[in-house]
């Protein structure tokens, strides 16, 4: 099993939280795992990158056209990222309208559970419903139980709850 997924968003979205919470499901499965974050000016809402390599890889860099996976919290994104991602890859969006890729309003849907950060377990419930990574849905909810403070974990699982169904 080998797949290399993008995570991609603007400092404060969760991306460093979602990045966790799939390298987590690799761990509970026994698979090889490897992470990176590139941060820019992540802390004025500047852009975030994180890559996850699930499988036997040497380094955690995916290189253009290898992407199998994009989970974009920010659509603005796309044009800096896209290049990462194969012809064939499975790519999935925070927006409001129509475009490229399986797009849901993540950041709406967050919103009316009353926290935006969420937009980021809305989007994973949406690619474990689109089939789009190595993981089920059951391993997502093992790992946002793990990592999750216990005082939001009811909220996390509800936000993910929401991107499977939505």
């Amino acid at each position: 099993m080998k797949q290399q997924i993008i995570v991609s968003g603007i400092g404060g979205q969760g991306v460093l939280f979602l990045t966790r919470v799939i390298a987590q499901t690799a761990v509970a499965r026994d698979l090889p795992v490897l992470t990176s974050e590139t941060h820019g000016m992540a802390q004025r809402g500047g852009s975030v990158l994180s890559t996850i390599k699930v499988g036997d890889f040497a380094s955690p860099m995916i290189r253009s056209g290898q992407a199998d996976v994009g989970l974009l919290l920010w659509e603005k994104n796309l044009a800096a990222h896209k290049h990462l991602m194969k012809y064939d890859g499975s790519l999935l969006v925070n927006a409001k309208e129509k475009g490229k890729g399986v797009r849901i309003n993540a950041s709406t849907l967050a919103r009316r559970l009353g926290n935006p950060v969420l937009a980021n377990l809305v989007l994973l419930g949406l690619a474990i419903k689109e089939g789009a990574l190595f993981c089920s849905a059951a391993d997502c909810e093992a790992a946002i139980r793990t990592l999750a403070p216990e005082k939001f974990v009811a909220q996390n699982l509800e936000a993910f709850q929401l991107g499977m169904n939505g």
